[in-house]
Order: C-alpha cells, then structure tokens, then sequence
C-alpha cells in the first residue's frame, strides 16, 4: 500500500497544482468491541485499502451500474442517507479515518445497503491509483478540510491538478460537485471554477443535473457551519 505522496507532476507530465502533504499517514483512531467484530466480518466484502490495483467496480458491486465517488465520507452520515435514495447507483466512499469508516460501515450493515463500498486511503492518491480514465460517472467533495492558515493553502484538495484528475476519471457526461461552508475556501474554489477546461461549471442550482444533488440530510460538518451562521456554498461541473 502507498504510504508517502505520489509525484503527480511527475506521474501526469504536467506543471498543475496538487495537495502538498508530504508523507500520507493514516488518522489514528480506537474502534468499539463491536464495530472491531463488524469490520472484521465486513470489511473484505465491503472494503479496501488503498493500492495501486485499479477496482473491478461490476465485479465488486455484482452489477453494472452508474458509479459516483465521494471523497472525504467522514463519518459517513449523509452518505448511508443518500445511498438507498439512489438505489440504481454505486457509491465508493473513500476516508483516511478508520473509525469513520466503521461508523459507516455499521450502518450499512444495520440498514443493509448493498449500494456502498468504502476504501480507507487518501482521496488523490485513490483517484490516481485505482480508477482507470472515463470510469466514473461522478465525483462529491463535501465539505472538504478548508486549511483557513494562508501558510496551509496548499494543502487544499481543490486545485488545478486535482480537477485536472477528476476530470480525467470522469466519464462524458460525469459531474463534480463540491460543496463548503468555509467563506474563504469558497473563494478558492470560485478562482478555480474554469480553470480546467475539460469541466463545464455548471453553477448552482442545476436543476437538469443527472444525479441527487440534494444532499437530504445536513452533516456533521454542515450542520456546524449552519449554528454558526455560515453560508453554504455549492458547486457543480459537468465533464465534456
């Protein structure tokens, strides 16, 4: 398993913008007796650690099937609620947090949500790994780390190569939504808005778009922002 930051400008031939991190290292985190037994038991069917085997997706979902990444599930909340409102979809949620990632697995398990499947590994570094080009039909960022200190900006996952990436594992068609409730990161990202070429930002609402984009639940992280006032900003693109 990768354990330290690929060379993207090395690996794509190109001078873009990618999170600087340094060595990727796994959050630490203690998981209760029984989400141990879950994940255990679950875990090889339903989850995997990061690699650089590209995913059979039909293989792992028994079925062929539109599929939306979501980076940064965190503790998986809004993903368990939205997941059986799209039946007909699959959806990988990908989280360093191990815990997190239990959380979300024992909801699946409990609701029994055959649509999600959960890789435990730096979001970028799964995008660049294990998904070939044109092989997903969406992408979501949800309230991704906003890094506030100006120092730290270049540790945000938005950036000229990571749209560049996404862009490149998106099918024709496919959609990128990100949303924040971070006022200066959604400054960030409206610099960044056309920045890729293969993307067309489509704003916000899009009310043709393809896939729910109406989150249904609020989580963690959003309904903090909301007790504290912050506007929530929502972006949409549309591969071309």
């Amino acid at each position: 398993m990768p354990n330290s930051q690929t060379n993207f400008n090395e690996t794509f031939d190109n001078d873009l913008d990618y999170p600087r991190l340094g060595s990727v290292s796994f959050r630490r985190g203690t998981l209760t007796d029984n989400q141990e037994a879950n994940w255990n038991q679950h875990w090889p069917r339903l989850g995997k650690e990061l690699s650089k085997e590209l995913i059979d997706v039909p293989a792992w979902f028994n079925r062929e099937a539109p599929t939306i990444l979501e980076i940064g599930s965190g503790t998986g909340t809004s993903t368990a609620a939205m997941a059986p409102l799209e039946a007909d979809t699959n959806i990988i949620a990908v989280e360093l947090y191990k815990p997190g990632l239990a959380k979300l697995l024992g909801a699946v398990i409990r609701e029994d949500i055959d649509n999600v499947r959960m890789i435990r590994g730096d979001g970028v570094e799964v995008l660049t790994h294990m998904f070939a080009p044109a092989s997903l039909d969406g992408v979501r960022i949800f309230f991704p780390d906003p890094w506030p200190k100006a120092r730290h900006h270049k540790r945000r996952i938005i950036q000229s190569g990571v749209l560049n990436l996404i862009a490149s594992r998106l099918k024709p068609g496919g959609v990128l939504h990100v949303a924040t409730d971070h006022a200066d990161y959604a400054q960030w990202i409206d610099e960044l808005v056309d920045v890729e070429k293969q993307l067309e930002y489509m704003g916000w609402p899009w009310p043709e778009c393809p896939q729910l984009t109406d989150r249904q639940v609020i989580t963690k992280f959003e309904g903090k922002g909301l007790e504290k006032d912050h506007t929530i900003r929502e972006f949409l693109w549309r591969r071309k």
